[in-house]
This record gives C-alpha cells, sequence and structure tokens, in this order.
C-alpha cells in the first residue's frame, strides 16, 4: 500500500483553479478552436478545422509574433432549447491566440481555406532561420 503525502498548502490553490476553469466556462459562451502549429526551413504553419464556420466570418491577425483568430459560427435552425435531448455543435463567437515559436514576417502571411481546414503559412523572419557557422582553425 502506497503512501499518500499530504500538502495542506496545495489544497486551496486546487480549489482557486476550479473555481476560475467553472468560472470562465460559465462566463465564455464562446470557445477556442483547435490548433496544430508547426515549423518547416522556411514558414511557421498553423491549421485550425473550419467545419461549420464560413471563412468569410474569421479574422486573422499577427501582431508581435502572436497570431490571433477570431470569428463566429452561426446556428441557423428554428429548435426550441427545451426540446433538445443532446446539444453539443457549438455555436457563438470564437478567440484563439497563440504565441508563435518564431519571429515571422507577418506582412508576408498567407491564409487558405481547403476542405474545411483553415491553413495559415507565416514566412519566418531573416534572422529566425537556422545559420550555419565554419569553425576556422589555424593549423601548424
Amino acid at each position: 500500500m502506497a503512501l499518500i503525502k499530504w500538502t495542506p498548502f496545495l489544497e486551496p490553490f486546487e480549489e482557486m483553479d476550479k473555481f476560475f476553469e467553472d468560472a470562465h466556462a460559465t462566463l465564455a459562451k464562446g470557445f477556442a478552436p483547435a490548433v496544430d502549429i508547426y515549423e518547416t526551413k522556411e514558414d511557421v504553419v498553423v491549421e485550425m478545422p473550419l467545419s461549420g464556420i464560413d471563412p468569410k466570418d474569421v479574422e486573422i491577425s499577427v501582431e508581435n509574433d502572436v497570431l490571433t483568430l477570431k470569428g463566429e459560427t452561426k446556428k441557423e435552425s428554428e429548435v426550441d432549447e427545451k426540446n433538445y435531448y443532446r446539444q453539443e455543435i457549438r455555436a457563438g463567437s470564437f478567440f484563439r491566440s497563440v504565441a508563435l515559436p518564431s519571429r515571422v514576417v507577418a506582412d508576408k502571411a498567407e491564409a487558405e481555406a481547403v476542405d474545411g481546414l483553415l491553413k495559415i503559412t507565416l514566412p519566418k523572419a531573416a534572422e529566425a532561420k537556422a545559420k550555419t557557422v565554419k569553425i576556422k582553425t589555424d593549423k601548424k
């Protein structure tokens, strides 16, 4: 049988974290979409699923190497909310802000939506690209 160490100083903080998570979920009617971020030699690429979202309703901005995605999904059905058995399809505004892993040239960013996937390509800034440095040696 393993012993569980009692940590009285962490319990209040766990309750506080749970309170803020619950409050945030209640107050924020929107949601944060999932994103994938990866790097190539030349670019930082961000992908986000757009299922049910019109690309025209998405705003993309880059400032200080932080990418911000904002938008809104609309639900067009006329069903009274009291008649739902289960309601899992999200509707409303969304917001996502992520720090990019490298410095980028925001003015040259490109975005395209294909088959329900938004792909944002951000070219890396020159100083962020890997540089090879050769070591000089004096052979005698």
